[in-house]
C-alpha cells in the first residue's frame, strides 16, 4: 500500500484549504485527523480522548509531528518519516507545543485560530482507494468478530459478560472497543443504547460493537434467540430488515441525507411502524468516527462513491446494522457475515440479503 503518495494527496488538499482560507499553517491535534492524514497511524492512547498527544502542523512546504519523547519511537516505528514527516521531539516534562506565525487553522479551538474542523471533516468523508482497501479488511473482520462473540453467547451469563466476550474477539484482530452495546430479554424493547449490565440472558440477546482500526470505525449489530421466538418479535425483526433493504438500496450517489431521511420515514411506514423511527436516530456517514453526519431533515450533505454508510434502523424489540461502501454501482456490504440467517429483498433489479435472528 502506498501510504506516502496517499499522504501527498492529503497534504495537497490541506494546502487547497489553506489557500482558501488565507491561512499560513494548520495545527491538527484530533485523533480521527492525525489518522486521516497520516495514512492510519493511532494516537488514541485514552480511547475517551478527542485529541490525542501528539498533534500536525502543515505549512506550505512541511508536515510536522510534533510530540514527546514517549511517543517519538512508536510513532517513528509506525513509519512516520517513511510516510513523508518530519519529527519534532521535546521533553515530556516540559513538552513543546507549535506557535504558527500568522494566520492559521486548527481541528479544534484554540485563541486567535481559525477553526476548520467542518473542511476537515468534509475532507474524511470520501474515502481513497487505500482508505477503502482498509475498511473492506476491517468491515471483514469486524463481521468475523461479531460471529465468534455471538457463538460464546450462553443463557445464564451477564450483559457485562457478553460485552467482554465481544471487545475480547475484537482485539484479537487487532480492533479496538469503541461502543460496545449489549443488551437481553425486556432491555432490547426498553432501551435503545443499552449499556451493559450484570442482567442474566434468559433468551434473548442484542450485541452491538464500534471497532476501531487504523483510524477507521466501523459497526455491526446482530441478535441472537434461544428457542423459537413468537410472531410478535418475528414480525418485528423482519419488518426491520425491510426498512434496512430500503435503506441500503437507496444508498447510491447522488442522494441527500435530506433524501435519505425521507426513504427512511416512508420505509418505517411502508412496513406499519411509522412513528418508530422517533425513538432513535437511524444512523448516517461514518469514516474515522462511528458516526460522522447523522442523517436528519435538510441536510444537504451529498453521498458520494468512496463514502461509507452505517444505518441503524430499529423498531421496538429489534434493530438492524451493517457497514456500507458506497460505489457507482450497488452498495458494498462490508460487514455482512458469512452463513448468517438472513431475508432478501429485490430492489430495482438488485437483491438485498440482510440479516434476521439467529435462533438456537
Amino acid at each position: 500500500m502506498d501510504y506516502k503518495a496517499e499522504v501527498q494527496t492529503k497534504l495537497d488538499q490541506l494546502r487547497s484549504l489553506m489557500a482558501e482560507h488565507g491561512l499560513g499553517a494548520l495545527w491538527l491535534r484530533r485523533i480521527d485527523n492525525f489518522a486521516w492524514l497520516t495514512g492510519g497511524i493511532d494516537t488514541a492512547i485514552n480511547v475517551a480522548d478527542i485529541a490525542g498527544g501528539p498533534s500536525i502542523l502543515v505549512t506550505p512546504d512541511a508536515a510536522t509531528v510534533w510530540t514527546n519523547r514517549i511517543e517519538a519511537p512508536r510513532l517513528d516505528a509506525d513509519g512516520l518519516s517513511a510516510r513523508g514527516f518530519d519529527l519534532h521531539v521535546s521533553a515530556w516534562e516540559a513538552e513543546e507545543a507549535p506557535h504558527p506565525a500568522g494566520r492559521f487553522g486548527t481541528d479544534i479551538a484554540h485563541a486567535g485560530a481559525s477553526d476548520v474542523s467542518g473542511d476537515l471533516q468534509a475532507l474524511r468523508l470520501t474515502l481513497s482507494e487505500n482508505e477503502q482497501q482498509r475498511f473492506r479488511a476491517l468491515g471483514a473482520d469486524c463481521a468475523k468478530a461479531m460471529d465468534a462473540a455471538i457463538k460464546r453467547v450462553q443463557p445464564g451469563q451477564t450483559e457485562a459478560e457478553i460485552g467482554g466476550g465481544v471487545a475480547d474477539e475484537l482485539r484479537r484482530y487487532n480492533i479496538t472497543p469503541v461502543v460496545v452495546l449489549i443488551a437481553t430479554d425486556e432491555r432490547i424493547f426498553k432501551f435503545r443504547h443499552p449499556l451493559p449490565t450484570m442482567k442474566t440472558l434468559d433468551k434473548y440477546a442484542m450485541l452491538v460493537l464500534c471497532g476501531r482500526r487504523e483510524g477507521l470505525v466501523c459497526s455491526v449489530t446482530r441478535l441472537v434467540h434461544f428457542g423459537p421466538i413468537n410472531d410478535d418479535l418475528r414480525h418485528r425483526i423482519e419488518a426491520c430488515t425491510e426498512i434496512d433493504a430500503r435503506i441500503t438500496a437507496a444508498s447510491r450517489p447522488g442522494q441527500t441525507l435530506d433524501d435519505m431521511f425521507k426513504t427512511i420515514t416512508e420505509a418505517y411506514a411502508a412496513v406499519g411502524f411509522a412513528d418508530e423511527w422517533q425513538l432513535h436516530h437511524q444512523g448516517g456517514l461514518a469514516a474515522y468516527n462511528p458516526r460522522e453526519i447523522i442523517a436528519m431533515p435538510g441536510d444537504a450533505t451529498t453521498i458520494k462513491p468512496g463514502m461509507i454508510c452505517a444505518w441503524n434502523p430499529s423498531i421496538t424489540g429489534s434493530k438492524v446494522e451493517d457497514t456500507i461502501l458506497v460505489t457507482d454501482g450497488a452498495p458494498e456490504i462490508l460487514t455482512a457475515i458469512p452463513g448468517w440467517p438472513t431475508k432478501s429483498f429485490t430492489i430495482d433489479g438488485v437483491t438485498y440479503a440482510r440479516p434476521v435472528i439467529l435462533e438456537k
